[in-house]
């Protein structure tokens, strides 16, 4: 059971990290990019980087240190 524990926790922080909302903005923006392929005819390569490009302020933003 050990094995187990060590190994889901292994999974959650490589996955989560440090992070939990930059996890969330990648699975919604994966989620996004499939239901956006399967429900459009056009190209949905493109819903990924701007996914980052919003997150990634956010997350620097975060971790600056307050003034």
């Amino acid at each position: 059971m050990q094995k187990i524990k060590g190994f889901g926790l292994f999974w959650w922080d490589f996955l989560i990290g440090d992070d939990w909302a930059v996890a969330a903005a990648v699975t919604a923006g994966l989620a996004g990019t499939y239901a956006l392929s399967h429900a459009a005819a056009a190209p949905s390569w493109w819903l990924m980087p701007v996914v980052v490009a919003a997150i990634l302020p956010v997350t620097i933003r975060r971790m600056m240190p307050k003034r």
